[in-house]
């Protein structure tokens, strides 16, 4: 008898017909990835706003979701958001999937997906050597700021709308809490 690796490719995926429905990853396994709700479109639009100045200022590149970020070819992540650094930038592809780490991944909670964004894909994530990982609930308006430190993230900052945020990872991003839960 032989033992089969019932994992998914990234190759795998591609070749899937296109369902309209979203995918990720999780080392070798398929999650799907629900639609996101009004609520959580807007935060995640003025995630992209608060970083388009720094991208400006910078020359680093920010990008949303619906982008795979490759990790590996049985670990595939779409954050919300993520940022490269400019010194990074070049080895981002135009007309692919990224297949390097981001510096920054965004995640804006949902309740269909807060257990995995706060456990397996964090996981992940670790793993993969993210620097700088934002969890932002919108329920809630506060924001958490997790930095990689000796492997593990440690919460860097957590904010709720009345405060100031600043990354511990990309220096002179920094922002009114505020901005991220405007209407």
């Amino acid at each position: 008898m032989q033992a089969t690796d019932r994992r998914v490719t990234y190759a795998e995926l591609l070749t899937w017909p296109d369902d309209g429905r979203r995918y990720e990853l999780y080392d070798g396994e398929v999650v799907e990835v629900p639609s996101p709700v009004a609520r959580h479109q807007r935060v995640a639009l003025h995630v992209i706003d608060v970083l388009r100045g720094y991208e400006e200022t910078t020359g680093g590149i920010r990008v949303p979701a619906p982008f795979d970020i490759v990790l590996s070819e049985h670990n595939v992540l779409q954050p919300d958001v993520v940022f490269f650094r400019r010194e990074r930038r070049h080895l981002l592809s135009d007309w692919g999937p990224a297949r390097v780490r981001p510096d920054l991944a965004v995640e804006v909670l949902s309740p269909s997906t807060q257990s995995r964004d706060r456990g397996r894909k964090m996981e992940i994530l670790t793993r993969f050597g993210l620097p700088e990982y934002w969890i932002i609930d919108p329920a809630k308006n506060t924001i958490e700021i997790y930095a990689l430190r000796d492997g593990v993230f440690v919460v860097a900052l957590t904010a709720d709308a009345s405060q100031h945020v600043e990354s511990p990872t990309l220096t002179g991003l920094a922002f009114a809490a505020s901005h991220l839960f405007a209407p």
